[in-house]
């Protein structure tokens, strides 16, 4: 097994196996109620003899999916099949934890390159989207998927409707839709999957402080870059395996990747001096959130230098999120990683400013 982490890797994949020619099956969980390995919208690749490439969540509904992959590699024809986990016991084969699952196994992907090709341009421009997968069944299952730009989506889109269709973006969580004709055998099924690209956290300093937040915001789904001209606090050992970590001129670093819109730039170097010539370096950029590290004499005495200097006004510097962190008395490390990622988060989902300190003279 390959274990491929993230849809956008799974996409990835996708396009390799059909560039080069290589036979494969595309397994995709259409649903998942009750408690299950996986959710809705997880893909894997799975080729003609068995090999899982990502996963669906290991076990027995992995293991069926593999079998019957190699099944449908052989058939042509996309087939969906459901594991129900309701199993009697200890002694007993069957998984037990009571969810069930729906999972399609399509071999003809290939003619969906296009999309998958768009999902892949759309992961790496960081714009947000939706994929609609929808399966026929009248006698034999048919399958194919369609990409979205979130400003795409048609007016007078097709079952389940636009306005379902934006609900599930705007709600950034799949749902699959059905649609039954008087026929039980003949049905629709529509999943809706959102791709919504992680915000681009950019920290300023691979220190203690840099290391904690860059673990604390991972977890809530940040797409943590950490820069340092120090090649020890850019060992990729030190951070998680999703951290991307630089080594470099720090303010040029975070001139050159502050990307508008959903970029969020914690700056804690290891001093006041290189903490204020990276705030200088992006204090303009179109950015979502810069947070500087400081006391707050540190951060009057910047703030003075700023303006009197013309680096920015009061009202460009009041944009900043210093002293950094939502003030819950954080006293450690960790602590201030916390409050910091609260801050990320309180800026994402409620769109709070920051509100300039009351005394900006020492």
């Amino acid at each position: 097994m390959d274990r491929d982490h993230g849809s956008a890797e799974i996409h990835r994949r996708v396009l390799e196996f059909i560039d080069h020619g290589r036979l494969f099956t595309l397994a995709l969980v259409l649903s998942a109620e009750g408690s299950t390995p996986r959710k809705a919208a997880v893909r894997a690749v799975i080729d003609e003899t068995g090999k899982i490439y990502g996963t669906l969540g290991g076990g027995l509904v992995e293991a069926e999916a593999q079998h019957r992959a190699v099944e449908v590699c052989q058939t042509g024809r996309p087939a969906v099949f459901e594991m129900r986990f309701q199993g009697g016991g200890r002694a007993d084969d069957e998984p037990i934890c009571g969810g069930s699952m729906r999972i399609l196994l399509d071999p003809k992907a290939a003619k969906d390159r296009e999309c998958f090709a768009r999902v892949v341009e759309a992961a790496q421009q960081r714009c947000r989207g939706i994929i609609l997968t929808t399966v026929r069944t009248a006698g034999h299952t048919e399958a194919g998927c369609q990409w979205f730009g979130a400003e795409q989506i048609p007016t007078d889109a097709a079952f389940p409707g636009a306005q379902k269709i934006r609900s599930c973006l705007a709600r950034e969580t799949p749902e699959l839709f059905v649609e039954r004709s008087k026929s039980p055998e003949v049905a629709t099924e529509v999943l809706v999957e959102p791709m919504i690209p992680k915000p681009l956290l950019l920290i300023a300093g691979g220190g203690h402080v840099g290391q904690a937040v860059a673990a604390a915001a991972d977890l809530v789904g940040f797409d943590v870059n950490v820069i340092d001209d120090r090649p020890e606090f850019t060992d990729e050992a030190m951070f998680r395996p999703e951290t991307t970590t630089r080594c470099g001129d720090i303010p040029k670093q975070i001139a050159a990747l502050s990307a508008p819109g959903e970029t969020y730039i914690v700056i804690v170097t290891r001093g006041h001096k290189l903490d204020a010539e990276t705030l200088e370096a992006c204090i303009h950029a179109p950015v979502a959130y810069i947070g500087m590290i400081g006391s707050k004499r540190k951060v009057s005495l910047i703030r003075k230098n700023f303006v009197e200097s013309g680096l920015a006004t009061e009202e460009q510097f009041d944009r900043v999120f210093t002293p950094i962190g939502l003030d819950i008395g954080a006293v450690t490390v960790p602590e201030i990683a916390a409050s910091i990622t609260a801050e990320l988060i309180a800026v994402r989902r409620k769109g709070i400013i920051h509100k300039a300190p009351d005394t900006r003279t020492p």
